[in-house]
């Protein structure tokens, strides 16, 4: 009797796990690609970096072959551009944007955008204090950073931005475009950080992946698409689905 109602119990179970993993199969899928997968490379990074207090074997022949690069123009741009990864470019434009959301009263947008921009800023910081991982010294860099490199700040502001910018636009038509153009703009910060000598190649990795991670789990908390007319929706969907169980 007791093995018959347990077979029963998990019967139920085994159906009911089914079910909901059928309904939530796409939320499933980015919380492991868009998340777990993300942070495992940035774990392995870490990890790495922390016990060896040096890095790879390929950060360093990295660094040179991009070296052997350097021209003086080359040097003007990348010392200019670099700047837009931060202060000129991302701080500016995250303002803005939250602005604008602010105007149109798009409360849970803003507050996705806030809460990944400042969010990444405090990981940011914390993980150079938790790693101390020491800046290359191949050359002498002509834009010299003092602080610690693991994760790259340039790298994690660039990539918040623009994953949290797609996730904003996702289903419009602006969302290839942002796409596009922004992954442009997040490689070109990454280089300049590589061609300046300022980072391992393993720092601007690293600050790409905790910036997808947070940005996109950020997003399954906060859920900036969500709208008080489609949460009106569901309880309407519910309250009828309710007065058809009771009939």
């Amino acid at each position: 009797m007791f093995n018959s109602d347990f077979g029963k119990l998990l019967q139920s179970f085994l159906s009911f796990l089914k079910k909901l993993l059928i309904a939530h199969w796409r939320s499933l899928l980015v919380l492991s690609i868009g998340v777990y997968l993300p942070l495992q490379v940035f774990e392995a990074l870490a990890v790495e970096v922390w016990k060896n207090g040096g890095g790879f074997p390929w950060d360093e022949s990295i660094l040179l072959a991009i070296h052997t690069t350097s021209q003086p123009q080359l040097d003007v741009f990348a010392a200019t551009l670099t700047k837009f990864g931060k202060y000129w470019g991302v701080f500016p434009a995250a303002s803005a944007i939250a602005l604008v959301l602010l105007l149109r009263r798009r409360w849970r947008s803003l507050a996705y955008l806030l809460t990944t921009v400042l969010g990444s800023i405090v990981l940011n910081r914390t993980a150079k204090l938790l790693v101390h991982r020491v800046r290359p010294h191949l050359w002498e860099s002509f834009s010299p950073e003092l602080d610690y490199a693991f994760p790259s700040g340039h790298a994690m502001a660039s990539m918040t931005l623009v994953t949290a910018l797609v996730i904003l636009t996702w289903g419009t038509r602006w969302c290839w475009s942002v796409l596009v153009v922004g992954s442009l703009f997040v490689v070109a910060i990454g280089w300049t950080r590589l061609y300046l000598g300022v980072h391992f190649p393993s720092d601007i990795l690293a600050g790409w992946m905790v910036s997808v991670a947070w940005a996109i789990g950020v997003s399954l908390i906060i859920r900036p698409h969500l709208t008080k007319a489609s949460s009106n929706e569901t309880n309407v969907t519910l309250s009828e689905q309710r007065s058809e169980v009771t009939q």
